[in-house]
């Protein structure tokens, strides 16, 4: 720092005094003023005394900065005094109780196992046995069979004729899932041996009215989890019997999902094919043959709002009748819908629904094994199925349902007895064997079901429906009943016993039976009322070990000998035992 620069500090600090003083000069001459100004007025001055009580503050207080000295002769000093503290570690007994939750008893795990066994044993020397076997090869693979064989030696009530019969089954199938589809393939084949039993003269000579079928098919499935492509099934059926008929069947359905804007449309194809043939006629030796394709496009739109779930669709199906070079385009109704009144408790639902249904010898022969091979076969036209009705559950283990139907079939296949042939007659022309008439059937239909599932241990359903038939041509609906009624019982006893019953009630059916005629002699038909029937099945089961069960059934407990067809009883009471086995490779 240079002296120049002290100086000049100085001089800075001078003239900022300098400014202060002059400042509180003109102040002080302002005040001065003013209150001479105050004294010159000409109010008279006075004194005012003010009085307050004297409150202390914090402020006011004081304390003494020093301890003062005392000069006792008596004053003692204190003794200093330290603490030691003496460590000696011990072992320590003490182990707390450590905290647990409170037990709850709960039922031991059932173990389930992938294969079983069953073989039983009966009156009428039937025999009953079935083999399911499901292995896992890796986590993504499976496969698979099942074996079933059930056989009876008949000996029915009245019944001259052999009335024995037997079904052998054998199916096989291999599995995968992968990542983001999965996909199945299976085959099989059946045998089956029935009897035309059923001849009105029952005290004729006999002879061998037995027939047998057999069925051979293969197919598979396929389902993507997150695809365009939905999911499609494919099968291949061979159908025929040991009258030298012949069936073949291809099906092939597919579901797509095409969005359209904002909007999904679900859509399934279906692409159905038929052709067979039987060796003559039922009343001359000409063949007959039967062969068609359905095409079929199903588009769905499916809108949820608030409790209102509604489906609206179009079917549209395009028949081929190969056989008689005629083709044929139908539109059908998709439209179903459902609202929930209250929650769960109550559900109203109705659906307008209709397709183009293939009727099969494979499927009649499934029915009524009793059919001749002799067959006109062609589908149905079921222009419309509407149906409505409320739903809900009563409580948590007791649901309802309760429900109205009308339907409009055309060319509906109803079995109806055959002719009895006169003079030189194969084993299923006696009047003994079925054919099929169609015709336009209105069918109206009212219904309900009631279900109860307790704890698992108590299961009981409950079935009835009526129905009513108004036909076009024929003067029936022939083996159709107007009443079908069904309940099932299903119990876990204890840990051991088990048990069951399932009843069925069908109310009467009409039929006709043509006589044989003769020269000159017109055949005479007859229309009988087949009588209402109820059966009664019970079966109770005792667990030996987790793998091991023995069970007894009892069937048509009621012992009617009543007739599921015209001329055809069925067997009495009948009782079986056997035992079943269950297993993991």
């Amino acid at each position: 720092i240079t002296y120049s620069s002290v100086e000049t500090k100085q001089k800075d600090t001078m003239t900022n005094k300098l400014k202060y003083i002059i400042l509180a000069v003109v102040t002080l001459s302002v005040t001065i003023t003013f209150a001479q100004e105050r004294e010159n007025d000409s109010i008279e001055g006075g004194t005012v005394n003010v009085v307050k009580p004297y409150t202390p503050t914090i402020s006011d207080a004081f304390k003494i900065k020093e301890v003062p000295t005392l000069n006792d002769s008596t004053t003692i000093n204190k003794k200093e005094i330290k603490y030691n503290i003496f460590s000696i570690p011990v072992a320590s007994t003490f182990t707390p109780a450590k905290g647990r939750a409170a037990t709850v008893d709960k039922e031991k795990a059932v173990k389930l196992y992938d294969n079983y066994a069953s073989l039983g044993v009966g009156s009428y020397t039937t025999i009953l046995g079935e083999v399911y076997l499901n292995h896992a090869i890796s986590r993504t693979e499976r496969v698979g069979g099942y074996l079933s064989h059930h056989s009876s030696a008949g000996d029915i009530e009245g019944v001259n004729f052999d009335n024995n019969f037997a079904e052998t089954g054998l199916n096989a199938h291999y599995s995968q899932k992968l990542r983001d589809y999965s996909w199945k393939v299976e085959g099989g084949f059946q045998l089956q041996n029935f009897n035309w039993y059923g001849l009105p003269d029952q005290d004729m000579d006999t002879f061998d009215v037995g027939h047998s079928f057999y069925t051979a098919n293969i197919g598979g499935n396929i389902k993507f989890d997150d695809a365009v492509f939905k999911d499609g099934s494919v099968l291949f059926r061979r159908f025929g019997d040991d009258q030298d008929s012949g069936e073949n069947r291809f099906l092939l359905k597919s579901g797509f999902v095409v969005p359209v804007a904002d909007v999904v449309i679900n859509t399934e194809v279906t692409i159905d094919y038929l052709g067979g043939s039987f060796d003559k006629n039922y009343f001359d030796d000409k063949e007959l043959n039967y062969s068609n394709i359905i095409f079929g496009l199903a588009p769905s739109y499916q809108m949820k709002q608030d409790d209102l779930t509604l489906s609206l669709g179009v079917n549209l199906v395009y028949l081929n009748d190969t056989e008689a070079s005629d083709g044929k385009f139908f539109i059908y109704p998709n439209i179903t819908g459902s609202y929930r009144l209250v929650d769960e408790l109550l559900i109203a639902y109705g659906s307008l629904e209709g397709g183009l249904n293939q009727n099969s010898y494979f499927d009649f022969a499934q029915e009524n094994p009793f059919v001749s091979p002799t067959l006109f076969i062609v589908p149905t036209d079921q222009a419309y199925n509407a149906s409505v009705g409320i739903k809900g559950k009563l409580s948590n283990s007791m649901s309802y349902n309760v429900n109205g139907r009308y339907l409009a079939d055309n060319n509906r296949a109803l079995f109806r007895s055959n002719a009895a042939i006169d003079g030189d007659a194969e084993n299923y022309q006696f009047g003994n064997s079925f054919g099929i008439v169609y015709d336009d059937v209105k069918t109206f239909s009212i219904g309900g079901e009631l279900n109860v599932d307790i704890n698992r241990n108590f299961k009981l359903g409950l079935k009835a429906d009526y129905f009513a038939y108004n036909t076009n041509n024929e003067a029936e609906a022939w083996n159709l009943p107007d009443i079908e009624a069904s309940a099932f019982l299903d119990i876990q006893i204890d840990e051991h016993w088990f048990a069951g019953a399932n009843l069925f009630f069908v109310g009467e059916r009409k039929d006709v039976l043509i006589g044989a005629g003769g020269p000159f002699i017109l055949p005479t038909a007859t229309q009988v009322t087949l009588k209402s029937y109820f059966d009664a099945n019970a079966h109770v089961g005792y667990k030996i070990t987790d793998q091991l069960s023995a069970f007894a059934k009892a069937n048509n407990i009621a012992n009617q000998n009543y007739n599921l067809w015209v001329n055809s009883p069925v067997q009495g009471i009948q009782f079986l035992a056997g035992a079943t086995y269950q297993f993991d490779f």
